[in-house]
């Protein structure tokens, strides 16, 4: 009785721990996902490549419309490797120009409790690239 009096605090808080880390994985899972969601949707077009609010949403309907989460959502063009500025809507691109699109997630995960050492607040984020299939 006396050893498990001893262990039993020790083994509540690791418990505890492992939860908490499963939690933070579980989120960081989420925001993987919801990143490849709202570059899916953007990837399918020229047209959806430009709808830089339509990938915002996608990503964030994905992530199950957790508070504090927000999503940047960005397109940018290479010609030939190179860098180069995206034509208006409509124009037909020079050869050899790829379209990309780009969505940034970020969010804070809260454990459950306060934990000595460790912040109220932990920063999550991911961030998703994809080439626009039909140019």
């Amino acid at each position: 009785m006396v050893e498990f009096a001893i262990l039993a605090p020790v083994l509540i808080l690791m418990l505890i721990g492992l939860i908490e880390v499963g939690r933070y994985t579980y989120f960081a899972i989420l925001a993987g996902n919801a990143a490849r969601a709202g570059v899916q949707y953007g990837a399918q077009s020229t047209t959806y490549a430009l709808d830089n609010t339509g990938m915002q949403n996608a990503a964030l309907q994905d992530a199950q419309n957790l508070s504090q989460w927000s999503a940047t959502a960005t397109h940018f063009c290479t010609l030939n490797g190179a860098s180069a500025s995206c034509p208006a809507a409509g124009a037909t691109p020079p050869p050899g120009m790829l379209y990309y699109v780009q969505v940034k997630i970020n969010g804070t995960f809260q454990p459950m409790m306060a934990y000595p050492g460790i912040p109220k607040n932990v920063p999550i984020g991911s961030t998703a690239t994809m080439r626009v299939i039909a140019q």
